[in-house]
């Protein structure tokens, strides 16, 4: 039987994980260009820099998530074999999706937020015909980062079920191995 302290303490990361990633989209750094009628220059004014944060944050707590259910589950290195069936066969697909998942949001949420602390440090000429360009994060990084915290929060739990399924079902075979050489008469 799964563990159900486990399952419930798993989705309480998943959802923290979850709700900074979605606050990191709301959050993104904006950038515009300002003229210094001093100096004669333009250069980048950026706002707030807490989608950086929010993203590390979400990446951390999803990061703490997968460790615990793999941890548990003994990532199919260790601990007593899994009984053939049907449980075996999905705990091993939903393995596979569910890193194939994490590894997507970790890498949507880690260039999250590097690519939203990057604030460009150039000024151009006033008047030039190129201003500077105040590159951001792209609209949608942090969403895309949150939509597969997501995807893997569903397949983590439903990967550990079915594990721990398979686990419990398992019944050594309790009989001699060889051939038995009994008296045949």
């Amino acid at each position: 039987m799964a563990s159900k302290l486990l399952l419930i303490s798993v989705l309480v990361f998943d959802i923290i994980a979850f709700g900074l990633a979605i606050g990191a989209e709301q959050r993104r750094t904006k950038g515009w260009v300002v003229p210094d009628n001093d100096k004669n220059y333009n250069y980048c004014v950026y706002g707030s820099d807490i989608a950086t944060g929010y993203g590390v944050g979400a990446f951390l707590f999803l990061l703490v998530s997968q460790v615990i259910i793999m941890a548990a589950s003994r990532c199919f290195c260790c601990g007593k074999p899994l009984s053939p069936g049907g449980s075996r066969a999905w705990a091993v697909i939903l393995f596979i999706i569910c890193w194939v998942f994490f590894f997507i949001a970790e890498a949507c949420l880690l260039a999250g937020s590097v690519r939203n602390a990057y604030h460009t440090k150039y000024r151009t000429i006033f008047g030039a015909e190129n201003p500077p360009s105040c590159e951001t994060v792209r609209k949608g990084v942090f969403a895309a980062g949150a939509a597969f915290v997501f995807f893997t929060a569903i397949i983590s739990k439903f990967y550990y079920i079915c594990y721990s399924n398979a686990r419990e079902s398992f019944q050594p075979y309790g009989r001699e191995t060889g051939v038995g050489m009994g008296t045949y008469k």
